[in-house]
């Protein structure tokens, strides 16, 4: 049930212990990745907006988020009277975890030599760790983009519960707010994966990614159409309550969103918990679109180079949504659900048919061009319909 060579020959302790230390490994990393990501968007938003930023704990302030951390498990952890103790407690885990087990199926290194070699006997994606052969991430199930979904599911659970859980009125509407943003962006995210295993034929990471292993011009995000790339960027931002579409903590309207009576550590744990889901949708963006730690090995130290190349490829997308925060104001709710539910699912549904119409030809011998020609007049006669229905809409609203 894995995609891990380790396993090839069963399981015995050398086996469970190499998983041990790649799961510390991988927690450990993503901590401190967390920490730097912290440091990241204070120091280059200040640099934006011409101010200073974290200049004091560390050199170049880098010791600041460690600070805080000290900070927060330090001070008082409060539980209002009227919350429930179990589920108010538990919430903040959920968020934490989610983001880290969604990590765990992403290839962070090995070399992936050819894209055609891949279960032919070339090396794709493999190292060789205490004399064993296995592979640079925490696990391959064959079902991982589910996993990974499954994991965007259930963190709307952290954020409901501890809005419900708090036993007052502020934080159950920011949770019923973020909830409602979370399930119509999560329709969208999760078409756009299903384009990228249509392409790829498989729900495995690791095969994902070794056929990307050609070059450039074989990542998925143009073997997709580069549309469901940018949908899956919009959808992932709404995810993570990122700016232009951080409705959830609109101070102004709600106090401090779903999170109002946390304090203490588990306040910090929702605070990890959003910059660790950047990091983790960052990797899975380079992972599902640009090739994950595939690409070139120039001169020695071949097992360093992929990983070089995947810490580059998420530094851009960390970048990105540094530079979207710094630069976007935030949505209307209205706008917010619109672009969600009127423009990248249907959008998603009529793409997702295309891509299928396309690969169609290729497993059954059907004409190309007919099929094509089909299912771009179905679209559009689809989204005549569906413009309708919302001009209707509007008009019957405007009646009211």
């Amino acid at each position: 049930m894995t995609g891990d060579p380790l396993f090839a020959d069963g399981v015995d302790w050398g086996d469970v212990g190499i998983v041990c230390i790649k799961v510390a490994v991988a927690f450990a990393a993503l901590l401190v990745a967390t920490m730097f990501m912290i440091w990241f968007e204070r120091k280059l938003i200040s640099d934006m907006q011409h101010r200073i930023g974290p200049n004091v704990a560390g050199p170049w302030g880098l010791l600041q988020a460690f600070a805080d951390g000290v900070k927060f498990f330090f001070k008082e952890d409060l539980r209002p009277a009227n919350a429930d103790p179990l589920v108010f407690r538990l919430a903040p885990y959920i968020s934490a975890v989610t983001a880290f087990v969604a990590f765990a199926i992403v290839p962070v290194g090995g070399v992936f030599t050819d894209v055609a070699g891949y279960g032919s006997g070339v090396r794709t994606g493999t190292v060789t760790l205490f004399g064993k052969e296995t592979i640079l991430q925490v696990a391959d199930p064959p079902v991982g983009i589910l996993l990974l979904l499954a994991m965007s599911s259930v963190a709307v659970y952290g954020v409901m519960l501890a809005g419900w859980s708090s036993g007052s009125k502020y934080p159950l509407i920011g949770s019923v707010r973020a909830s409602a943003q979370a399930i119509s962006y999560e329709a969208a995210l999760g078409m756009s994966v299903v384009a990228v295993v249509i392409v790829a034929g498989s729900l495995s990471t690791q095969r994902i990614v070794a056929l990307q292993a050609g070059g450039v011009n074989t990542w998925f995000w143009l073997a997709t159409g580069i549309v469901p790339f940018f949908v899956f960027l919009i959808a992932v931002t709404a995810e993570l309550n990122r700016p232009p579409f951080d409705l959830v903590e609109a101070e102004q309207e709600l106090v401090g969103g779903f999170h109002t009576e946390y304090s203490s550590i588990r306040f910090a744990l929702f605070f990890l918990a959003e910059f660790m889901n950047v990091i983790t949708m960052s990797a899975i963006m380079v992972t599902l679109f640009f090739g994950g730690p595939a690409g070139p090995v120039f001169f020695g130290w071949t097992w360093l180079w992929p990983t070089v190349w995947f810490l580059g490829k998420v530094l851009v997308f960390l970048f990105v949504f540094v530079w979207l925060r710094a630069t976007l104001p935030r949505l209307r709710y209205d706008q917010l659900m619109s672009l969600g539910w009127k423009v990248l699912i249907p959008l998603m549904l009529f793409w997702i048919m295309l891509l299928g119409l396309i690969r169609l030809p290729i497993l059954d011998g059907w004409s190309r061009a007919w099929i094509v020609a089909g299912g771009a007049a179905g679209g559009a006669v689809g989204w005549a319909l569906l413009s309708a229905a919302l001009r209707a809409a509007k008009r019957r609203v405007g009646v009211g």
